[in-house]
């Protein structure tokens, strides 16, 4: 694929993907603004979510950059040295721990709600 047409890819991917989420925030909000506020809410739970969504998806985002980068690397020596294989699955999986990290990051300001 060449650099263009990635670039045109990525860009349809992410229009489609925002557009969806400001579909989904229209469909679901009304139910949620309708109920009015809540006695004894924290005016800050919005906050709260936010930066434990933040959280997450930059160590999805991390994680899956590093997958694959490291995974086509992986592919490319197991290729020429198959008995790589179990060294290079691991180099993947410590990779993958990057999504760990994110999560438990995010249930972690989740519990300061």
């Amino acid at each position: 694929m060449t650099k263009l047409a990635f670039k045109r890819k990525f860009k349809l991917s992410l229009i489609a993907t925002l557009l969806m989420m400001f579909a989904s925030a229209f469909l679901f909000s009304p139910s949620i603004f309708a109920s009015g506020i809540v006695e004894g809410a924290n005016p800050q739970t919005g906050m709260i979510c936010l930066a434990a969504a933040i959280a997450f998806a930059m160590g999805a985002l991390a994680a899956g950059i590093a997958i694959g980068n490291v995974g086509a690397a992986a592919m490319g020596a197991i290729s020429e040295k198959p008995e790589l294989a179990s060294q290079a699955l691991i180099f993947i999986a410590l990779a993958e721990g990057l999504v760990v990290f994110g999560f438990i990051i995010a249930l972690m300001i989740l519990g300061k709600v």
